[in-house]
């Protein structure tokens, strides 16, 4: 506290000791440029001393112009301290660990073709906006704040908001989960909960099976954690089974986990036949090798009927562990997540989650929650499914009219995967950019530096006219390309 340590002595005027203490704060810094410091008469009862020691105090310093005085305000410092004018600088680029290099040299967001105003952007896949209701989530808002008020602004629990974790048990119970010995843990979106499961339960070095392609981050997420990603091919038919066999007989003994996004691929937008769901859940519990499943986009299987994801196949074991999200169709950023998994594993999450972000805003998931269970989630549903599904059948037209690939990958969801048979699309993409187009190249979502001949198209946020647009430019510039 300030002035706590100023002890006033009988050999020296008291005000030429007070000056020369506040000179000495302000010197060190310790009194910050414009700070305000107490009146007269505050310092004087503060100091047990006369008002007038402090009134020549402050007279003395305010000729030597360290601080000055505004009618009606107060006094305030008038220095720029020694300490912040002093030369300091730190490389802390020498301190860097291999988590934040991995991490700043995947970041995409940096290393990539930035959107400019005007260009049409077939980089997003976030959700449309425009699509929101914003009436009924107004209505969650205040609807939970009458219910509960100042508690949803306090400290709240690090396994998440109980309601909201009831809701999400029923809601996967739905999809065919048997919750009874598993239990759920809220998250900040699905790249919070990879992270947890990852830094959790491996240690640098350790092999995970990973489809190839897959989400990018993802893969920046395991390799900045040290892992050894084993890529499983993908082909235009899905999961290539031939390779995941091969790679089964060669790493067996050394696979951690597996990992896996069963329904509406990120890029390629394909969907796991339950055929093939359960022919990998078989296999990877044949080779005890547990799984990490993406339930990334689940809610938009709008090209066909409900497909179970796989750890439903896992009632009565422990073998898969689901993260789920909503981030893709609603209010992404609320940043609301959930991991679903064996109740003892869910025990020890907790205490990491409140070891590290002690708990995901409790405002947000009260509100979410609200919003879920007043019926609104549902209507809403409804109608993405039919935009985003409209609007995906259209740029599959387009891009069939406009563009000459190899094939054309996607079952639904808010991107298409188009692969080619010569074309370098990063190429492509620099001559895009030039007339005002942009995409994802392909080679972003592979492991082992292949996928050079692959781009992936985002279309939740434009319009069918800029799809159309956009599509024939990317069309017209391949023919270009090809005749160079």
């Amino acid at each position: 506290m300030l002035f706590s340590d100023l002890t006033i002595n009988e050999n020296e005027p008291i005000y030429i000791q007070i000056k020369k203490y506040l000179e000495e704060m302000i010197s060190k810094g310790l009194l910050p440029h414009n700070s305000k410091l107490p009146s007269t008469r505050e310092l004087s009862l503060l100091l047990n001393v006369s008002r007038n020691s402090i009134i020549s105090a402050y007279e003395e310093l305010k000729s030597d112009g360290i601080i000055y005085s505004i009618s009606g305000k107060g006094t305030f410092v008038n220095s720029d301290n020694n300490i912040s004018n002093s030369h300091w600088n730190i490389n802390y680029k020498n301190f860097e660990n291999d988590y934040m290099k991995t991490a700043n040299k995947m970041d995409i967001m940096k290393s990539e073709i930035r959107w400019k105003s005007g260009q049409i952007s077939f980089k997003s896949i976030s959700p449309d906006g425009d699509l929101f209701d914003m009436e009924e989530l107004k209505k969650s808002f205040l609807n939970r704040f009458n219910l509960e008020g100042h508690k949803l602004l306090n400290y709240g629990y690090a396994q998440g908001y109980k309601p909201l974790i009831d809701y999400l048990h029923r809601y996967m119970n739905k999809k065919g989960v048997n919750t009874t010995n598993k239990d759920i843990l809220i998250v900040n979106g699905f790249t919070e909960g990879l992270n947890l499961i990852i830094s959790t339960l491996t240690n640098k070095g350790d092999y995970i099976f990973c489809e190839n392609p897959t989400h990018n981050t993802s893969i920046k997420i395991m390799k900045s954690y040290g892992l050894n990603i084993i890529p499983i091919n993908m082909d235009e038919n899905g999961l290539d089974f031939k390779d995941l066999d091969m790679k089964l007989k060669k790493y067996k003994s050394k696979i951690k986990f597996s990992y896996i996004t069963p329904s509406y691929h990120n890029p390629t937008g394909m969907v796991m036949s339950p055929e093939n769901r359960y022919k990998f859940y078989n296999l990877m519990k044949k080779n005890n090798i547990p799984i990490i499943e993406d339930g990334f986009n689940e809610e938009l299987l709008y090209s066909s009927s409900h497909i179970f994801p796989i750890c439903s196949l896992d009632n009565n074991s422990n073998g898969v562990i689901y993260i789920g999200s909503f981030s893709k169709i609603l209010f992404p950023g609320l940043r609301i997540g959930w991991i679903i998994c064996d109740k003892n594993l869910i025990d020890r999450l907790e205490s990491v989650k409140r070891c590290t972000t002690i708990h995901v805003s409790f405002l947000d998931q009260g509100i979410l929650y609200d919003y879920l269970q007043n019926g609104a989630f549902e209507k809403y549903i409804k109608k993405t499914r039919k935009f985003y599904g409209d609007k995906f059948n259209f740029a599959k037209q387009c891009v069939e009219k406009y563009i000459e690939c190899d094939y054309i990958l996607g079952d639904g969801g808010l991107h298409l995967f188009l692969v080619f048979k010569d074309l370098n699309t990063r190429k492509l993409l620099n001559e895009c950019y030039k007339k005002d187009v942009i995409f994802m190249p392909g080679d972003l979502f592979y492991i082992d530096d292949k996928g050079q001949n692959t781009l992936r198209l985002g279309l939740s946020r434009l319009s069918d006219e800029d799809i159309e647009k956009g599509v024939k430019i990317i069309g017209e510039t391949i023919k270009e390309l090809d005749h160079k």
